[in-house]
């Protein structure tokens, strides 16, 4: 249905529809409305509730490793080391993740961490 509409159609109507409710909708899109079964309108209505209400995580897969090691306490060095990345790269990362998150010190890094579970993970 979104692939439809996203092509331009104007209305969605199932092949199996009744001829009064296909007589309907081509009523209603030549009228310059969109036509939706009820129910679809329905759903399509919280799926895009549920779109706008997921939260995206900014960070990559790798600066949060790199969040996780910073919040456990471990240093540029050591991170570079355990992921076998350069000191600049781990430096890199954790401004990354700062200017990512609207964070400032350590101390918040840690306190995102933890909210978010990453010291729970093994």
């Amino acid at each position: 249905m979104h692939e439809a509409f996203d092509a331009g159609a104007s209305g969605y109507v199932l092949k199996d529809a009744a001829d009064k409710e296909v007589v309907a909708a081509v009523r209603v899109v030549a009228g310059g409305d969109r036509y939706v079964h009820p129910v679809h309108g329905a759903w399509l209505v919280e799926a895009a509730t549920a779109e706008r209400n997921r939260v995206v995580d900014p960070l990559s897969e790798r600066e949060r490793k790199v969040l996780r090691l910073l919040a456990l306490g471990h240093t540029n060095q050591e991170i570079a080391t355990l992921l076998y990345i350069s000191v600049r790269t781990a430096e890199a990362h954790r401004a990354h993740i700062l200017r990512k998150l609207a964070l400032s010190s350590l101390a918040e890094l840690v306190r995102h961490a933890l909210s978010e579970g990453l010291l729970d993970e093994a």
